[in-house]
């Protein structure tokens, strides 16, 4: 199945102040949910932001929250986004097709996309995207997300699908403001 940007929703699971700077290669995992979320914006893809527990994880990263002006954002306690029933009303609960970056991989993003895949959504995980303090904490919980039928994608496998064509302004825009030199 490919990702389409009119099923889609791009959710952006916990990427907050004071977790990222544990979070291992965190800059370059926040840089990647910014690229995708520009690119999100561009194409119409809707946007859904959790923050697990805001008062003592801090907000969403600035620099990522800067370019959600149009997102949604929802606050939670429980680990998964599911669980905490902070997804209801929203895109995420409205469109088939989920696209999930954020942290940590292991924890929040795991029991999240679990939950998803059990009621049936189409959930892609971006590889590039998501973290975790600890390496192999990401590595077996991408592992562990594709045994139970997740998708493991990177951030260019999204927007070449979401784009589907290069013959277009739109293909061009985004080729250059997002692929070529990045």
């Amino acid at each position: 199945m490919l990702m389409t940007a009119d099923k889609a929703v791009l959710l952006v699971v916990d990427v907050q102040e004071r977790l990222l700077p544990a979070i291992h290669d965190g800059e370059a995992i926040l840089a990647n949910c910014i690229w995708l979320a520009g690119v999100a914006r561009r194409l119409g893809v809707p946007v859904v932001v959790s923050e697990q527990y805001p008062a003592g994880l801090g907000p969403t990263a600035a620099d990522l929250k800067a370019v959600l002006a149009e997102a949604r954002f929802v606050e939670k306690t429980h680990f998964s986004c599911v669980s905490d029933g902070c997804l209801g009303g929203t895109e995420v609960e409205a469109r088939r097709q989920v696209i999930v970056v954020g942290t940590e991989a292991h924890v929040c993003v795991q029991q999240t996309v679990l939950e998803l895949r059990w009621q049936g959504k189409e959930v892609f995980v971006v590889a590039d995207a998501v973290g975790s303090r600890k390496p192999l904490d990401k590595a077996l919980a991408l592992e562990r997300m594709r045994a139970h039928g997740v998708d493991i994608v990177s951030r260019e496998m999204v927007a070449f699908e979401w784009l589907r064509r290069s013959a277009t302004a739109q293909f061009r825009e985004i080729n250059r403001d997002f692929i070529r030199d990045n």
